[in-house]
């Protein structure tokens, strides 16, 4: 069993570019391979991304499934706005529990900047939760523009900026590689 640690850090990375979900969905792998307990949440995602396949096979991940069919936030009437916002608040609230409860290392909570800037999770449930983690708890959030309060509950911040993406010229997200 991995060594445990009272220093569990916040990271965010965020920005327009290719490798937020990425550079998370290593993150975990690297905790995973290292012994850590791992807990991955995707927000605005359905249950089909590639990387829960892979990472899904260790013992020491769990990924907790969210809604099997997902729109963007843009595509959504207000009805369905207002029905993922009591969603993702009650997902939030499980997800966070489990962690604490059943003595997670790491919480990975994929896209939960995005849904907070889509006005489909309180901000406030979030921080609020950051505040109270367990000492140890290394928590992973993702998403494009968090806001200051988040980037000063954080202890890394890493932005990943687009310079260029074939998405610009049309071609779609490749299984594998994009999803």
């Amino acid at each position: 069993m991995a060594e445990k640690t009272n220093t569990g850090l916040i990271h965010i990375y965020c920005g327009d570019g290719k490798g937020k979900t990425t550079t998370g969905m290593g993150l975990c792998a690297r905790a995973a391979g290292y012994g850590l307990r791992v807990l991955i949440y995707q927000f605005m995602k359905d249950n089909s991304t590639s990387e829960r396949r892979l990472l899904s096979l260790s013992d020491n991940v769990t990924i907790v499934d969210g809604l099997a069919q997902e729109k963007f936030s843009f595509q959504m009437t207000p009805e369905e706005k207002e029905e993922r916002r009591a969603y993702y608040a009650e997902q939030l609230r499980t997800v966070t529990r489990k962690a604490c409860e059943e003595h997670y290392d790491v919480l990975f909570l994929d896209e939960v900047v995005y849904t907070i800037r889509a006005g489909l999770l309180d901000e406030t449930l979030v921080l609020d939760f950051l505040k109270k983690k367990p000492a140890h708890l290394e928590v992973i959030l993702t998403g494009q523009e968090p806001s200051q309060a988040l980037i000063e509950a954080a202890d890394y911040v890493s932005e990943i900026r687009k310079v260029k993406h074939p998405f610009d010229k049309g071609i779609p997200a490749r299984k594998g590689i994009e999803r």
